[in-house]
């Protein structure tokens, strides 16, 4: 199976997808730009190894661009699980992936709970598993998310409507202190004591455009930046009402523990929170020991379940990113189940 996920990435907008248009045989888009483009699609189709008969997870399924490919790529045989914590998504993935049948099949779910999902629909073990871990243009501009500085929207940021934190109540709520580890941490936010201070005293905060301004503000002038000043608060909020580090760390695990002897793991991370947890997870996995290194022997008894399959990370090409420029800080790391 081919899980693919998508929780995190930048800040800029592209234009705005709509549902109509074509596709070619692997499912990128050949006429305007319809879709939220899938990056690197063809590295995953190529260390994904998709084959006939295979069973892949898409563990954010987000709009069905890889998944799309890789069912084309596996045509007739192969099947896929797509899996979404936000049921908007889902939505538009359902509708774009209706044509092939009973090949695909859906579930609300983040990727943490993959294992339960994937048990609901009688399966066991994939051949594959993909993890996206961006966010599409659909989500940064679409009414109701909450999502980007360049519109005004109700501060909210959930991915699932369900889930009981938004970005409204850290903003408002939320100590001094407490706004600064956020920032600082799931931001990395160099000023983020400054940004903390400057949103208490503007409490209260009601909307996106105003939390924009009021970031801008405390920073000041200040140099050229190649980023807007909110970038990272709105990273560090987003990350924070949406609990995407730890869910990141419980579906990794999921997916080692969901793949079948020889299936592959893909993750494509767009920042460093993201991908140094990724790293870490997948070098712990794949090594002899983890005993301190100051130990004589091992005595941790720890064995490896993952290999390595690419020790550089996989970037996308100079072309991509002309076409596609939000691709351009995406990195895939491949591993293979022993």
């Amino acid at each position: 199976m081919v899980l693919a996920v998508s929780t995190a990435g930048g800040g800029l907008n592209g234009p705005e997808p709509r549902d109509s248009g074509h596709q070619d045989s692997v499912g990128r888009n050949t006429g305007p730009h319809i879709f939220h483009e899938p990056v690197l699609l063809s590295e995953v189709l190529q260390h994904l190894v998709v084959r006939l008969g295979g069973l892949y997870v898409d563990a954010t399924l987000g709009e069905g661009g890889h998944a799309s490919a890789v069912l084309r790529a596996t045509s007739p045989g192969a099947t896929l699980l797509g899996l979404d914590r936000d049921p908007r998504m889902l939505t538009v993935a359902d509708r774009r992936l209706g044509e092939f049948g009973p090949r695909f099949t859906s579930v609300h779910s983040s990727y943490a709970g993959m294992i339960d999902a994937a048990g609901s629909r009688g399966i066991e073990a994939a051949d594959g598993v993909l993890m996206d871990l961006g966010i599409s243009s659909r989500q940064l501009e679409s009414p109701g998310y909450g999502l980007s500085f360049q519109t005004e929207e109700p501060l909210d940021m959930r991915f699932d409507p369900a889930s009981p934190l938004t970005a409204g109540e850290i903003v408002n709520t939320y100590s001094e202190r407490d706004l600064t580890s956020v920032l600082r941490e799931n931001g990395e936010e160099p000023r983020a004591r400054q940004i903390a201070r400057a949103i208490v005293r503007s409490r209260p905060i009601d909307n996106t455009a105003v939390l924009a301004r009021v970031v801008s503000t405390a920073l000041g002038p200040g140099r050229k930046r190649r980023l807007h000043p909110a970038t990272r608060t709105f990273q560090a909020l987003r990350i924070t009402v949406n609990d995407e580090l730890n869910t990141l760390r419980e579906g990794l695990g999921a997916a080692v523990e969901l793949l079948s002897p020889g299936g592959r793991l893909l993750v494509i991370s767009y920042h460093s929170l993201e991908d140094r947890i990724v790293k870490n997870f997948l070098t712990r996995a794949a090594v002899n020991c983890v005993c301190p290194p100051r130990f004589p022997v091992c005595v941790c008894g720890h064995e490896p379940t993952m290999r390595i399959v690419n020790r550089r990370v996989i970037r996308p090409s100079p072309e991509e990113v002309n076409v596609n420029p939000r691709s351009r800080s995406a990195k895939m790391r491949v591993s293979e189940r022993r």
